[in-house]
């Protein structure tokens, strides 16, 4: 396919020592993964300054390498060339992955240490895979921060001192909100530590996180006109379109979460029973909500404009290449895409889930009660409900009391 691509000058590329080798092999995989021409010869450009990174990394050579040594190659500037040499090397690393051809990484005492405590979250604390992703991401960083894997500081790496630098560090980088999140995360992997009799016990005591009040931040719901402009502003003659008014109005209508969109599959539906079984990652059970006449329409306009050439079991799938199931982040790029489309200012710390917050204050202005809202956003008690119902400025208007009037104080004023 190089010679197709580059007729005149596709021994270049076949001539670079590290990446062409692989380079006529990709082509054909792209390709077979629903790749334009176009797509594949952009990235066949960028072979020589991808080869040129890896050359800085003293990679000599793709077999023996890792993930993660490649991906330390990646470019992450924003200019056009470094721009298209990282999403090569995304398509060389997952060629290789798919080939079965990067070498696994070597077993350290951080990775067991990780791994213990991913199955302590999953099988003893009953964390989601979500959740139990996310702190195994996070003790990670501060193993690596703390250098655990260092042979002459192993046993001291963790104490305070440490504690202190990598809050600071984290500090400088996320907000006060996500921080706190932090500080938590991090006082139950010390507490795991602990109770595995890596460092002395109470070390998360010496932790502090940031005061945060409770409503403290403003509502982040859509006011539910914006919600319906949002809608209508979708072109369904499309499938994409289709596809992103399907899942925004299971948003919409359900209070979705963004994930539960995106991993809802063919089976979940039940169409002679009007019912969609929606998968919660948080609480492990399923919920079943009928299937309204306006959300089957949706579905059945986007399976019928989706490519019956790709067997997925998955209702969402990509719109571009590579095809395949849509992620959580796909979700949220549909969403971006349309509310600057129809033109609708979004509040702070907005996204796809200011449609579950907007659906959450439309029901309680309806008069639902706390524990129907509460079952529909799938929370466990009434507080996490009452975390979404935070009402907005117009309504706080209706609750204010009139300003006096003057001429109702006697008396002269000294």
């Amino acid at each position: 396919m190089l010679t197709t691509l580059f007729p005149h000058t596709h021994t270049r590329y076949t001539s670079l020592p590290i990446l062409g080798g692989i380079l006529e092999n990709l082509c054909g995989w792209l390709q077979s993964r629903g790749y334009p021409l176009n797509a594949i010869s952009r990235r066949i450009k960028a072979a020589p300054f991808f080869e040129t990174c890896l050359r800085r990394r003293q990679i000599e050579s793709l077999s023996g390498c890792t993930a993660a040594q490649l991906r330390t190659c990646f470019p992450r500037e924003k200019r056009w060339t470094p721009y298209i040499a990282c999403a090569l090397g995304r398509s060389v690393l997952e060629y290789l992955e798919a080939r079965g051809e990067l070498v696994a990484p070597a077993s350290t005492p951080a990775t067991r240490l990780l791994e213990a405590y991913r199955k302590h979250l999953a099988r003893v604390r009953g964390l989601a895979p979500s959740h139990v992703q996310r702190h195994g991401r996070l003790a990670g960083d501060f193993l690596q921060f703390v250098r655990y894997d260092d042979e002459a500081g192993r046993g001291n790496a963790i104490n305070a001192v440490a504690l202190e630098a990598f809050g600071a560090d984290a500090a400088a980088r996320v907000g006060s909100v996500t921080m706190q999140k932090v500080m938590g995360v991090l006082r139950s992997f010390l507490r795991f530590l602990a109770l595995a009799g890596e460092i002395p016990t109470s070390l998360e005591q010496c932790l502090e996180s940031p005061r945060q009040y409770r409503e403290a931040r403003l509502v982040r719901a859509l006011p539910w006109h914006d919600v319906q402009s949002l809608l209508q502003a979708i072109d369904r003659t499309t499938v994409k379109g289709s596809r992103d008014h399907a899942m925004l109005l299971l948003i919409a209508t359900y209070g979705l979460r963004v994930s539960e969109v995106a991993s809802l599959t063919l089976d979940d539906i039940d169409w002679r029973a009007q019912v969609i079984r929606v998968p919660r990652p948080k609480s492990g059970t399923p919920l079943a909500i009928p299937l309204t006449d306006e959300i089957a329409t949706a579905l059945v306009a986007y399976l019928r404009h989706r490519s019956p050439s790709r067997p997925e079991r998955r209702v969402f799938l990509r719109a571009r290449a590579p095809y395949g199931p849509l992620q959580s982040t796909g979700v949220c790029d549909a969403f971006d895409v349309w509310a600057a489309h129809a033109g609708i200012p979004m509040p702070a710390l907005g996204g796809p889930h200011c449609l579950r917050h907007g659906l959450a204050m439309h029901l309680l202005r309806q008069g639902t009660s706390l524990k129907t809202i509460g079952d529909l956003l799938g929370h466990r008690s009434v507080e996490s409900t009452g975390i979404y119902l935070r009402l907005d400025v117009e309504d706080l208007r209706d609750v204010a009391l009139s300003a006096p009037d003057s001429t109702s104080y006697s008396g002269d004023r000294s």
